[in-house]
């Protein structure tokens, strides 16, 4: 605004409302900078957190380097410099790497390599040489797969005195052997093989036809798709008896993940993960189940628990709250958030207090692994319990400090959400400090479906959910995928309502 000097009237009330007037437009002026100024923070942080998720490395341990913009977390106090100073991030010494002996059940074959007799003498007087010793050293030899066929031979029994004396004999045969599939070439054995392959190894059929393609066998990828669901279909009972466990516990942990299925009602359909026990441990009963739906709505979750009101796990969405779990928040997202507030930044900013203290928390943890429930809630109680206590504080004391717009204050803001759900892990040992073992269960289904990309049909994923559970299952007790899953086929095929010698920890490994 232009103002002429010889303008200027002479009253001085209006010479005041002249000069209000131009604070006014200053202020406003002022106002649209500070939006500009936020909009331009908001779309680097964006830019920071894309080239972050790109480009940088994707540990969750530490925190990553250099942000285009510095953001205001990065003033620190003199309590934000005390809480850094009293927890630093533990770093564990590389230790060198040593060769794995070769399992001791391989079979082996012994390779002499030894000198002709005309080196076994001496060098200086030509004395014989006589045996001292000797050094070995073991490689791996892969011999390929073979495949054979099963021919199935029963004998007919008749009668020649009756067919002599005109009367008709009966014909006895003995009955055909029960089979997974019936009047169908695949055995338990293959079937497996075609499961384990998609649904651990992430092969899809096309592949696995072409594979069979290699040694002059035709099978489509039809054939074997109809295959998988008739297998499903057989271990539908051993799947609902694996949920009656699991919704015995005291703890689950779930997850969802999204799923393209072309005929399905809805573009995106989603996979749900439900688990109980401890998949590192290979002991006690550990359940990995998933859940097909074509929805992501609360009620898919709600229908699955039927009821449940153990504790529940999981992250932030609001999906689980219609449960009528009592739901543990993870500190893994926590943190996740505040990583991705840190961005690239080399300079020590207010992330890295929260990770500092986040960092103390899984040290405990790291700790007491192996210790049992009743001793970890004791020791939580005495060493995390105070940590939490100060991570709320900062949260609390930094929550109107921070634009609710930056990288920061969203975190701060999911942190403080999320945080009475969190702290519930210290009420009881048996709970785990964040979500991971859903995460490590839900993720060997990811990385498959990069490779299949897609189901055809709502059964197909409804098959898939059934057997991807029953592979994860296995693994998580540390039985063989491939040998379990024929038990199974075969088990169910003769004795279909005999299901408690199919449980991963009744059952018995040669």
């Amino acid at each position: 605004m232009k103002i002429d000097a010889h303008s200027l009237p002479d009253d001085p009330e209006q010479l005041k409302r002249m000069l209000l007037e131009l604070h006014l437009v200053v202020a406003k002026k002022d106002e649209e900078l500070a939006k500009k100024d936020a909009q331009i923070h908001e779309l680097l942080a964006a830019y920071n957190a894309k080239l972050a998720k790109e480009y940088a490395k994707k540990s969750e341990k530490m925190p990553g380097a250099d942000e285009v913009f510095n953001e205001a977390e990065e003033t620190l106090d003199e309590h934000d410099n005390a809480l850094l100073a009293a927890s630093p991030l533990v770093k564990k010494d590389k230790t060198k790497p040593k060769r794995t002996p070769l399992p001791k059940q391989l079979p082996r074959v012994n390779v002499v390599v030894d000198l002709d007799d005309s080196d076994k003498v001496c060098d200086g007087c030509q004395s014989p040489l006589h045996k001292m010793g000797e050094s070995s050293s073991e490689a791996l030899e892969f011999v390929p797969a073979h495949i054979k066929v099963i021919k199935t031979i029963r004998p007919k029994y008749t009668c020649r005195h009756c067919e002599r004396e005109g009367i008709e004999s009966v014909i006895k045969t003995a009955p055909m052997p029960a089979t997974a599939i019936a009047k169908s070439i695949a055995t338990p054995s293959l079937l497996s093989q075609i499961i384990t392959c998609k649904y651990q190894f992430g092969l899809p059929l096309y592949r696995q036809e072409t594979l069979f393609a290699n040694i002059e066998i035709e099978l489509s990828r039809q054939t074997m798709s109809s295959w998988m669901i008739r297998c499903a279909e057989l271990m539908s009972p051993l799947y609902q008896r694996l949920k009656e466990v699991l919704l015995s516990q005291a703890v689950i942990h779930g997850d969802e993940t999204p799923l393209k299925v072309i005929n399905a009602d809805k573009a995106t359909s989603y996979m749900w993960v439900y688990c109980c026990g401890d998949d590192k441990a290979g002991k006690g009963r550990n359940i990995v189940l998933f859940d097909y739906n074509n929805s992501r709505a609360g009620q898919c979750t709600v229908d699955f628990l039927a009821g449940y009101q153990g504790y529940l796990q999981v992250d932030g969405y609001k999906a689980y709250e219609q449960t009528q779990a009592t739901l543990v928040a993870c500190l893994a997202h926590i943190r996740r958030k505040f990583i991705e507030a840190k961005g690239d930044n080399k300079k020590t900013g207010k992330a890295d207090v929260v990770l500092n203290l986040i960092g103390k928390l899984y040290g405990i943890e790291q700790a007491i692994k192996d210790k049992t429930a009743e001793e970890k809630f004791n020791i939580r109680q005495q060493k995390a319990k105070p940590i939490v206590d100060e991570l709320y504080q900062w949260l609390i004391k930094h929550q109107d400090k921070m634009p609710p717009k930056i990288p920061l204050g969203k975190a701060i803001s999911y942190g403080i959400n999320q945080f009475e759900k969190f702290r519930r892990y210290l009420e009881d040992g048996r709970l785990s400090i964040d979500n991971n073992r859903a995460e490590r269960a839900i993720k060997p289904f990811v990385i498959g479906r990069k490779n299949w990309l897609f189901s055809n049909t709502s059964k197909g994923a409804h098959a898939s959910a059934i057997l991807y559970s029953l592979v994860e299952t296995a693994k998580a007790n540390d039985i063989m995928v491939h040998d379990y899953i024929s038990t199974c086929l075969q088990h169910l095929a003769e004795q279909p309502d005999n299901l408690e010698p199919l449980l991963p920890w009744n059952i018995k490994q040669g």
